[in-house]
């Protein structure tokens, strides 16, 4: 049975047996900051089980894809080297959100694995809790378990915890003996072992209490199930494979790299291992990407830039000198589109993405490996096997040398590395603070939120067909985070209400102001936010009189800042779309911001965008404005709707039934926000800047309406100015100002000749100046320069006259430091010229060298000319 056939019998199974089957959501977690990755497929129900949210199922079943690289849960050293281990893996799981419990669940596991995937009951094997007396008895109940099959374990292996505190509960597994010849070899191997005899295949959580702070545990009112069963996992398994690489989920990528490479698998385990490792990794990148994750120096995007460099130092050593890694990614696209269809949307992104990264890297590769090599050779010698914690720091500080490749290479040549080290040499030299990745939703950490969810509240949003509706009010939330009953002038509250006109912030569009009015008082809504699965909050302070639950009021969108926001939403969308019109369908929404005054879009796109592009780009989104095309809205299922063309964004969670947002043919976006009736509301549209905010992302600002029209008004009055001042028409200000420029240039380079030849007629000065080093004539001057031969010419004519002693002339040239030392002939047994060059060259930022009698130099810093020209006679004394 393929891998393929194994998810598709899963979720069947589960589909027969009543549970809801839902997409596998991000690989970056939406719900979770306290992760980097989604690495179980438990993570997006997370909410449901807190009892934050409520879902329309009550048990499900999911292909879940995951990666474990970075943070509590990280893999990544240990892939390649084992047979388990992978940066990115597919979850099979089924979830129960207090409807069936334990006996369900286990009779359903047993019978998926026994009758659809037919394995050998006598080999299972089945552990619980020591505690678990329900488990046990229940798994007793299994007529075809084998006699003796059930063992007893602690809570180190058989009990799950969200975290140090809320839901938790046992655990029950099932493993299967692949036989000893996969073991340890141990006369007590058994169940819990480390070694492979006994592989655990499917996790089964009961999760059935609360742990307090304290450590209490009480009993969950709607006890829950979370199961897991790694599919690579069970895939080779069903293929009589005991390395999951060797099954069939991995097969056409060894085989590519193998086309690649030249080099044979299965019987060198260098190669082995790199293979492994490349395919691994080629998967982790391929889903990263196509999920919106891109390479860079923090957080989730580090992790990637690390799986990348992995990947492609492995490849170095099967001897692959160019390009490869794209190929590889590329045939994960090929291999997983028919599950995860998104694959092929991203390719040509996916495929530029590791292009640049990996060329990005060589250099640094090179470098890198051939310093380590260097110094295991030196550390050899010295008969030790430690790759010391302070050159560890000084390649990744320095030469931004990836530890996991030190690691890596040492452990190769049977060296370790001075892990404890390398930490204190980063302790001690950070300059960047770590990022924190603790957080948690606002209903969980407020009473009174948590008390509104609880009791299943909703809100109705009416704002896009109107700015005023009625409604009553059902729950206040006071600046303490409780409940209330009331709210006086004066005071700051959180509003609930079942129906609102009030657009919440969410998709980058931020959250409508207004006023809510009741018949004894007033408040000014100051913000809107969502808290919970749609639970809407109105931040708002009580400006007069008093509120009161259950209070009939009347709330009041302030029309004119909604109005601009929409001009400004409906104009991100049509921007996108002509950035895919100029730059290309690899332009992907990477973040946005949606305000009344401007917006700005992130985006993927790997150089900065010309000025032609932006105009180009900038000429389509005013065709489209002018051409007033309607907008249309509709709710689709999910799947229909991207069917349809729809473009979903990176980093938004969606329901089974979307909004799609139309803009005739041009624009066509899954959007939630609210937007004009027809494009030529929003009258005008400015691009204002275009940036750079990571590796492969781009930043666009603009500004439509009066806000774009404010623009070209304070331009014109800005060219009238210089205008007046230069005594031309405007329309000849260019050629004006590029005479005058020219004019300027002349002069300067006049004025550098002249000067610099008044410097050649004052060697004498220069050369009576010179004071006596250790008995030598030193001869220090800084001079202007008109170009960099002025400076030997000067140096020449110097040494000449002075006959014997050193020379060390500076000047600025072209924003950059020059330096010039000459030693004559009968002193270059005691001075070299490229010694000193050295020295002083090193305080403008630059590296220098030359014969002993004549060296030059460059820098960045002339700023640093006069302290490089001061510090001399030092220099040559210690020569």
């Amino acid at each position: 049975m393929t891998g393929n056939e194994i998810r598709s019998q899963f979720l069947k199974f589960f589909e027969v047996n009543d549970h809801a089957i839902i997409d596998s959501s991000s690989l970056i977690p939406q719900d979770d900051p306290t992760l980097l990755f989604t690495n179980s497929g438990m993570v997006q129900f997370k909410r449901v089980f807190m009892g934050e949210e409520k879902r329309d199922y009550t048990r499900a079943s999911t292909c879940q894809r995951c990666v474990r690289a970075g943070g509590k849960h990280n893999d990544l050293e240990n892939v390649g080297h084992t047979a388990r281990h992978h940066t990115f893996f597919e979850m099979l799981g089924n979830f129960s959100f207090g409807d069936y419990f334990k006996a369900e669940a286990i009779r359903m596991a047993w019978e998926f694995l026994t009758v659809n995937l037919a394995l050998d009951k006598e080999k299972l094997w089945v552990s619980v809790f020591e505690d678990d007396e329900e488990a046990f008895a229940l798994w007793k109940e299994i007529e075809d378990l084998p006699k003796g099959r059930i063992v007893r374990l602690g809570e180190a292996d058989n009990f799950w915890a969200m975290g140090d505190t809320g839901p938790c509960g046992p655990c029950s597994e099932i493993h299967i003996d692949q036989g000893p010849e996969v073991g340890c070899g141990r006369p007590d191997c058994a169940i819990g072992c480390d070694c492979d005899r006994y592989l655990e295949l499917w996790n089964l959580v009961f999760m059935q209490f609360y742990r307090d702070e304290t450590g209490k545990m009480t009993p969950l009112p709607k006890p829950s199930i979370d199961t897991g069963m790694g599919l690579e996992r069970v895939a080779a398994v069903m293929q009589g494979k005991h390395n999951n690489f060797d099954s069939d989920l991995f097969a056409g990528l060894i085989t590519k790299i193998v086309e690649l490479s030249g080099k044979p698998y299965g019987r060198d385990e260098r190669f082995n291992t790199a293979m492994r490792v490349i395919a691994d990794h080629s998967r982790a990148t391929a889903f990263l990407v196509a999920d919106g994750m891109l390479p860079s120096n923090e957080g989730r995007g580090y992790v990637l830039r690390r799986i990348m460099r992995r990947a492609v130092r492995f490849g170095r050593s099967l001897g692959l000198e160019q390009l490869f890694l794209a190929e590889i990614t590329a045939e994960v696209v090929k291999t997983m589109n028919q599950a995860y269809p998104h694959l092929t949307e991203s390719a040509n992104l996916l495929a530029k993405v590791v292009n640049n990264e990996e060329e990005r890297f060589r250099e640094t590769l090179d470098n890198g490996l051939a310093m380590l090599n260097s110094e295991i050779g030196r550390l050899q010698q010295e008969d030790s096997n430690i790759v010391p914690g302070d050159f560890i720091f000084k390649l990744y500080d320095t030469y931004g040398f990836p530890v996991d490749i030190v690691r890596d290479v040492a452990l190769e040549q049977d060296f370790s590395i001075d892990e404890q080290g390398f930490a204190k040499a980063m302790e001690e030299q950070r300059a960047l603070s770590k990022k924190s990745w603790k957080g948690g939703s606002l209903a969980a950490m407020v009473p009174g939120v948590k008390k509104l969810v609880d009791a299943a509240r909703k809100t109705q949003f009416v704002g896009y067909k109107t700015h005023r509706a009625h409604s009553i009010i059902k729950g206040l939330v006071d600046h303490a985070g409780e409940s209330a009953d009331q709210a006086a002038q004066g005071e700051r509250v959180s509003i609930f209400c079942p129906e609102t006109p009030f657009y919440a912030e969410a998709g980058g569009q931020i959250g409508d102001q207004g006023e809510i009015v009741g018949p004894n008082g007033t408040a000014t809504v100051l913000d809107t936010i969502v808290v919970a699965d749609g639970v809407i909050l109105h931040e708002a302070e009580v400006t007069k009189g008093s509120l009161t639950i259950d209070e009939p009021v009347e709330l009041k969108v302030m029309e004119g800042r909604r109005q601009r926001t929409a001009c400004n939403h409906s104009a991100t969308h049509i921007l996108h779309a002509a950035m895919k019109a100029v730059l290309g369908d690899h332009v992907k929404q990477s973040g946005s911001l949606v305000t009344p005054e401007r917006l700005r879009f992130d985006f993927t796109h790997f150089s900065p965008i010309t000025p032609e592009e932006l105009a180009r780009i900038e000429i389509l989104a005013n065709e489209e404005i002018r051409a007033n095309t309607p907008l249309n809205t509709e709710m689709l299922a999910r799947e229909e709707a991207v069917k349809s063309g729809a473009v979903a964004l990176f980093g938004e969670k969606y329901g089974e039934t979307v909004r799609v947002v139309s803009i005739g043919s041009f624009s066509k976006e899954l959007c939630g926000g609210t937007h004009v009736r027809a494009t030529g509301e929003i009258g005008l549209l400015k691009i204002i800047a275009e940036t750079g905010i990571a590796a492969g992302v781009r930043r666009i600002e603009a500004v439509t309406g009066p806000e774009a029209f404010n623009i070209f008004q304070a331009r014109e009055k800005q060219l009238a100015k210089l205008a007046n001042l230069l005594k031309v028409p405007t329309e000849n200000l260019e050629n004006k100002i590029e005479k005058l420029l020219s004019t300027s240039k002349e002069l300067e380079k006049e004025v550098s000749r002249l000067t610099a030849k008044l410097a050649l007629s004052d060697i004498d000065n220069l050369i009576n100046s010179a004071r006596t080093v250790d008995g030598t004539r030193v001869v220090v001057s800084s001079v202007v320069l008109d170009s960099p031969k002025t400076l030997r010419d000067m140096g020449d004519k110097i040494r000449d006259k002075l006959v014997s002693g050193i020379v060390v002339l500076g000047g600025e040239y072209q924003g950059k430091a020059a330096l010039l030392v000459m030693v004559s002939k009968d002193l270059t047994d005691t001075y070299k010229a490229g010694n000193i060059i050295k020295a002083i060259s090193a305080k403008v930022g630059g590296r220098g060298g030359g014969r002993p009698d004549m060296a030059q130099a460059g820098g960045p810093n002339p700023d640093k000319l006069a302290e490089a020209l001061n510090a001399v006679y030092d220099i040559i004394k210690e020569q």
